[in-house]
């Protein structure tokens, strides 16, 4: 099994290296593709650097700045693995978490797993009471639409089979993508699977990019993507769990 990371990558210098080298110890085969946003920091010239040291590293580039969901479906239509892993370029997610997300996938139970920052980790950074409290709500909202019963559908760590992340078709430019592809995951009927992750949240002083606008939006892709828009194909197999 290959696993294909996608990243999307805006403005991370400070998080960069790190993560890039965290993501290549862990112990699967795997492609790491990194797609820069039209950062304007030295982000493309590490990722210029760590390509050359790296044959698992394949670049990516937008002219203009598009948004994380369009990061994601640059990185998605170039996948080559069997396993899609989305993977944050700053260090508030732990790669080492990787072997419990796939588990449920190895197993052939799940179509899909979600890392829960709510389910108790290894380990959780005390942090930010609203922003808890906006993405516990969103995720409520959401659960409502597509009666499946997540605890943290806000959280970077999706990792899907291949054949679910090609027929996402990802729209969303913002932070939207993630109540998008939840949507779009529970109406093709995947098997969702969720499991407990580590979390560092870092704060806006550390860079965090997501604010009380993005909430509004998210609400409003949460009613467009549920109610809206038609459903893609679904999947063989079972309801789901």
């Amino acid at each position: 099994m290959k696993l294909s990371v996608v990243m999307p990558v805006y403005n991370e210098e400070r998080t960069l290296e790190e993560i890039v080298e965290a993501v290549l110890a862990t112990p699967y085969e795997k492609e790491l593709l990194l797609v820069n946003d039209a950062s304007a920091d030295g982000s493309p010239e590490i990722m210029r650097r760590l390509a050359e040291r790296h044959a698992e590293i394949r670049c990516f580039h937008h002219e203009c700045n598009r948004g994380k969901g369009a990061a994601l479906a640059t990185g998605f239509a170039e996948v080559r693995g069997d396993v899609v892993v989305v993977q944050d370029a700053d260090l508030e997610y732990d790669p080492r978490d990787y072997g419990a997300l796939l588990r449920p996938i190895v197993d052939g139970k799940a179509d899909v797993v979600y890392g829960s920052r709510f389910l108790g980790g290894a380990y959780v950074r005390v942090h930010l009471f609203w922003h808890y409290l906006g993405n516990r709500m969103l995720t409520l909202l959401s659960n409502m639409f597509t009666n499946l019963n997540l605890t943290d559908m806000e959280t970077c760590y999706k990792v899907m089979k291949v054949e679910v992340a090609r027929r996402l078709d990802i729209q969303s430019r913002t932070f939207a993508v993630e109540p998008e592809m939840t949507a779009k995951i529970a109406r093709m009927k995947a098997r969702v699977f969720e499991v407990p992750i580590s979390y560092a949240g870092r704060d806006y002083a550390e860079g965090k990019k997501i604010g009380l606008t993005d909430a509004f939006i998210a609400v409003g892709a949460i009613l467009r993507w549920n109610l809206c828009e038609p459903a893609p194909a679904p999947l063989d197999g079972d309801d789901p769990a």
